[in-house]
């Protein structure tokens, strides 16, 4: 009796991709994915409002606050695929052959593709944290603890907090702390019912001091600016007229005055005297307030007004309910940059889910081809397949349109491990 062979359809190809997309993905479903209707097209962009910040009047007369509402924009502009030849008997295996053979390997380069374009969103992040002792890989508790009292101080969210870690910095530490107690083996969301963390959930390894600890080789490393040139540590000042309220710029001299030296987009720094605020409060934390900087700042062989000027963010706001600074940088204040000159430092990241937000939205189908799209749970996959005349080829592929966009820094920490 002859065999009966089903041909696989693209809806039960685009069905299995998208699945193995999402369990393939680690940052991806860790961050905020709940923009997709909002989106119309290639490109399309939506502007999100921040809460709105008050502050109390303690008197019995009426005090009227202006109201300044901050928005950010996130642009969906990103197209990804993965295509491959085959013979159009394939589509006779089984499903499981054919993801096996194909689909397994194509998602999980793409959702690799993905994670490492939500990592390389640290360089938004202005807080962070390292080991007490030095640049070495995080190996203990209170790195956490320090993660986590940088978060409490900016007033995020105590649930929904997650670390990512490279793979040395989660091998080192999951080592350390091998013998305290740990929190869970099953995350919060898996002890509630549902599939979007904790075990089975790629990467995940314990759930330890409020945040669910991932692995994720996507993870960044962040190789800092060279950028002294007095004494044999790095030494920089703030220029002698320092920067306003509200502004993103700061002026720095004694920087090396040759053309291919830089602060470097990434590079966090403190400056003397200038304290962070806690939000809800407003009082002091007690520790400096961390800058990072924003565009990469080369000097150049002169500086006709002998400093160069640095893109920063936080802007400086010592006043109102958006405050986060207690005092304006002085002028001749002494700048610190984290981690040592020139050195690469892996960039871990703890966060609340709302800090980063991933948008994908379903692509259009072309007219009169073989294919599909999925869409579930905030992601959407494309399948589409033709015949090339020219090479007398079956070509297939997966696409994805997404966009990434830091919404809540403040809502962020990186923890740098090791240095080169």
């Amino acid at each position: 009796m002859a065999t009966t062979h089903t041909l696989l359809t693209p809806s039960i190809i685009a069905k299995e991709a998208l699945m193995l997309l999402e369990n393939h993905l680690v940052m991806g479903n860790l961050v905020h994915r709940r923009y997709k209707k909002e989106f119309k097209k290639v490109g399309g962009s939506i502007t999100i409002r921040k809460p709105v910040k008050f502050q109390v009047t303690a008197a019995r007369t009426r005090t009227e606050q202006n109201v300044s509402e901050h928005s950010i924009t996130l642009t969906v502009a990103t197209q990804a695929h993965v295509s491959w030849q085959f013979n159009t008997k394939d589509l006779t295996l089984t499903i499981e052959e054919y993801s096996k053979r194909y689909i397994y390997p194509a998602t999980a380069a793409l959702a690799n593709y993905v994670d490492a374009d939500l990592c390389s969103l640290y360089k938004d992040v202005y807080n962070a944290v390292a080991e007490s002792t030095g640049w070495v890989d995080p190996e203990s508790f209170i790195v956490l603890g320090r993660a986590a009292r940088k978060m409490d101080e900016e007033a995020a969210p105590v649930d929904q907090r997650c670390i990512v870690l490279n793979p040395a910095a989660n091998w080192s530490l999951a080592n350390a702390l091998k013998s305290l107690y740990v929190e869970s083996i099953a995350g919060p969301a898996a002890r509630q019912g549902l599939a979007d963390s904790g075990p089975g959930r790629k990467g995940y390894f314990a759930t330890i001091a409020g945040f669910e600890c991932y692995m994720d080789q996507n993870i960044k490393t962040h190789t800092t600016g060279q950028y002294h040139n007095t004494g044999s540590s790095p030494s920089l000042l703030v220029a002698t007229v320092g920067p306003s309220a509200l502004a993103t710029t700061i002026n720095v001299v004694d920087l090396k005055v040759v053309s291919t030296q830089v602060l470097r987009e990434g590079d966090i720094f403190t400056v003397a005297g200038v304290f962070a605020v806690n939000p809800m409060s407003g009082e002091s934390t007690g520790q400096l307030r961390q800058f990072v900087v924003t565009a990469d700042a080369s000097c150049g062989t002169t500086t006709t007004a002998g400093y160069v000027t640095v893109y920063i963010d936080p802007p400086f706001i010592e006043t109102g309910p958006y405050a986060n600074i207690n005092t304006l940088p002085a002028a001749g204040a002494d700048i610190t940059v984290m981690g040592n000159e020139n050195e690469p430092y892996p960039q871990s990241l703890a966060f609340h889910k709302d800090a980063f937000a991933l948008v994908t939205v379903p692509l259009v189908m072309p007219a009169g081809v073989w294919g599909a799209r999925e869409s579930h749970n905030g992601l959407s996959i494309r399948v589409v397949k033709d015949y090339d005349i020219d090479k007398d080829d079956e070509i297939i592929r997966l696409d994805i349109l997404y966009g990434i966009k830091t919404l809540y820094p403040e809502m962020a920490c990186r923890i740098f491990g090791a240095e080169g």
